[in-house]
């Protein structure tokens, strides 16, 4: 490896050339900043320099006194993973096919005329109907709907609309596999605010937000993966906290608010310029239906409208016309009915025979969306390995962390969980654990 270069760019791009060409590979460690200037004679303050557009550029990290290594593409678990045919799936965190609607026959149900380039982004019929939606629970006049690809991707939007690499995102711990998936794929550092059983710590959530976070993405429903919401009271106590700091932007992603059973109770303070309220279609309409819709200010419109009329970003109108068709169809919605009961009825049933056992939470924990959060007393991993080689699939708690989580939970998918599965599951982790945590029930 030859470095080379008199200034901070020239460096920077020889760097980069070593990478492009595989002479430095992902994980390679950057010589110190005091030693590389030495070998190329100029001031630390260049190579410095060079480091932080390394840094920039996505091309190298910096680790404090680990040093500064080359990037390379993160290795990220998502959701849905194929455990493969043997294992009875209670790891994906996917709806029960059963529940969704044919969205075939709505896109056969007519009324679609075909949209051109430079028609608006967002369906007319589909906008209104997000308006009249959002109203109650926004409470301000001054917002704008969008749409977007998912939750996700509005989510991903909104912090690469606002932030630079190098920002700090406050999110839940134990996170979204998905938003931790967003936060390293973009650069963006991770704030872990701890939750308990009403949702995120007003204490951690004011220490990460002195220490200089940029953004706040909570879950205020159904929070994957532990299934706890954000009570009344707390989030009257995250709203004062998030008084003080106005200008920081808060993304509220409600994706479960379609099949939900606990009311939403919204943290974002009325004084907060950059906020948003994202609710997908993908938990009662199906994943495959690549649809959210943003309620936003007027400035954080302005700046996803500008991405969504790039020409190629945004959402084809042809899937909203089909998806406003099915929001406003009665037979979705009696659909949508059923769903929320099974979902709640299923992790009941696991809870239940756990809780026989002498495994999990206290009596007044209830989750709420597709998954149950038990906790161990002991490492995770073997117990799912363990499970596996019984045939389940569970996910391990670790994969979750945001910041140092204990490993010692499991993420257990309820949702397509029949009584006999509940029974033989239950059964079958008693088995696997070496020591049972007992909790009074």
């Amino acid at each position: 490896m030859q470095i080379s270069g008199t200034t901070a760019t020239e460096i920077a791009d020889s760097v980069r050339d070593l990478i492009a060409s595989g002479r430095l590979a992902s994980q390679d460690l950057l010589p110190p900043v005091r030693k590389l200037a030495e070998e190329l004679g100029v001031n630390r303050n260049t190579v410095a320099s060079a480091y932080r557009q390394l840094v920039a550029a996505g091309a190298a990290e910096t680790r404090g006194r680990g040093g500064t290594v080359v990037t390379g593409v993160p290795q990220l678990a998502g959701e849905g993973a194929w455990f493969g045919g043997r294992l009875i799936d209670l790891a994906s965190g996917n709806p029960d096919p059963e529940l969704l609607p044919d969205a075939l026959q709505a896109l056969r149900g007519g009324g679609y005329r075909p949209a051109l380039y430079g028609a608006p982004s967002v369906d007319p019929d589909l906008a209104a109907w997000g308006r009249a939606q959002f109203s109650p629970d926004v409470s301000v006049d001054g917002f704008r709907v969008l749409v977007t690809h998912g939750a996700v991707d509005a989510t991903e939007r909104l912090l690469t609309a606002h932030l630079t690499r190098g920002d700090a995102v406050a999110v839940e711990d134990p996170c979204f596999l998905a938003s931790i998936g967003t936060l390293r794929l973009n650069g963006f550092r991770t704030a872990a605010v701890p939750v308990d059983d009403a949702g995120m710590r007003p204490e951690a959530l004011r220490a990460a937000l002195e220490s200089g976070v940029r953004a706040v993405v909570c879950t205020p429903r159904a929070h994957n993966p532990t299934g706890v919401s954000v009570t009344r009271e707390r989030a009257a106590e995250l709203r004062s906290v998030l008084e003080a700091f106005p200008r920081v932007l808060i993304v509220e992603d409600d994706h479960f608010w379609a099949v939900s059973n606990v009311p939403y109770h919204r943290i974002t303070p009325p004084g907060t310029s950059r906020w948003a309220l994202v609710r997908s279609v993908s938990k009662f309409l199906g994943p495959d239906l690549r649809l959210a819709l943003v309620a936003t200010d007027e400035d954080s419109a302005q700046r996803l409208q500008t991405r969504l009329n790039t020409g190629t970003t945004w959402v084809s109108r042809l899937l909203q016309h089909a998806v406003c068709g099915m929001l406003r169809d009665p037979q979705v919605h009696e659909l949508t009915a059923r769903a929320r009961d099974a979902y709640a009825e299923r992790s009941s049933l696991l809870l239940a025979e756990l809780g026989a056992r002498g495994i999990g939470r206290p009596a007044g924990y209830r989750p709420d969306g597709l998954n149950v959060w038990v906790p161990l007393g002991t490492e995770a991993r073997p117990v799912a390995d363990a499970l596996a080689r019984r045939g389940w699939a569970v996910r391990p708690g670790h994969l979750f962390a945001a910041g140092t989580g204990t490993g010692e939970e499991i993420r257990v998918t309820t949702s397509t969980l029949t009584v006999q599965q509940a029974r033989d599951f239950a059964d079958d982790l008693a088995a696997v654990l070496p020591v049972l945590p007992v909790h009074p029930t």
